[in-house]
């Protein structure tokens, strides 16, 4: 089993990193104010006082893009984690539904699903992870009978306390990087690499937001705010809750 290069890992980052950046300021780009105003809650707005287009503005964009950043940077650790099992395990992207890294270690065949923390599911997204770990185990199984498959469920950062779940085994933060690498420190190396050129390449995004922000409150203020101003609440309320006509 090969040792992990850290500096294969840096390249990689600085190599791609760009991307994760790129998909931000395109997600910026493609939002449209009134999508925005459907997905969220009118009334908590008034009920936190809000009186001007911009507050609202940034109140509702800022929660959308912290979503929007948290798939998109969850999909990019997902692809830097590959990276890094294969240069150790050989380990590969799987073909199997619901399941994205597979490699061979101590024996037996592991399967991965990656998600970036480990608050990720509620009820029904856990029982569906559990029916594709099961499903992936008939799938391998069906070459080979004697084969040991084990399921896992890795998380990128966080800490989770009950490893076992019964059909999957689910490892959080160090254990989970030491788990495809071999390197109990990997989680706190990656911090350097990840931050290559952060600060040049959020400048390019907080020149989108800004102008985004811009955008929406004039957009805001000729659709729901009246003559003197004042934001009209029942017109706001009526686009995001009215009935389908």
């Amino acid at each position: 089993m090969p040792k992990l290069k850290l500096t294969d890992v840096t390249q990689y980052v600085e190599d791609n990193i760009g991307v994760f950046h790129e998909k931000r300021v395109h997600s910026l780009d493609k939002l449209k104010l009134k999508d925005v105003l459907k997905s969220k809650n009118p009334y908590l707005f008034k009920a936190k006082n809000m009186l001007t287009a911009e507050q609202i503005i940034k109140s509702l964009t800022d929660a959308h893009i912290s979503s929007n950043e948290e798939t998109i940077f969850g999909d990019w650790l997902e692809k830097l984690a590959i990276f890094i099992n294969e240069k150790v395990y050989t380990g590969r992207k799987s073909g199997i539904p619901g399941i994205d890294l597979e490699f061979d270690k101590d024996g037996a065949r592991y399967i991965v699903s990656i998600k970036s923390g480990p608050n990720w599911a509620n009820g029904s997204q856990l029982k569906k992870l559990k029916l594709d770990f099961i499903s992936a185990k008939k799938t391998l199984r069906t070459s080979n009978s004697q084969l040991n498959v084990v399921a896992i469920n890795g998380c990128c950062y966080g800490k989770n306390k009950k490893t076992d779940n019964g059909e999957y085994f689910k490892y959080c933060g160090q254990e989970f990087w030491t788990f495809i690498s071999d390197e109990p420190t990997l989680y706190t190396d990656l911090i350097i690499p990840i931050g290559y050129k952060a600060k040049e390449q959020n400048d390019i995004f907080v020149e989108s937001y800004s102008k985004m922000i811009n955008k929406f409150t004039k957009e805001f203020s000729i659709d729901f705010c009246k003559a003197d101003g004042g934001i009209d609440w029942v017109k706001l309320v009526e686009f995001n809750s009215g009935k389908i006509k």
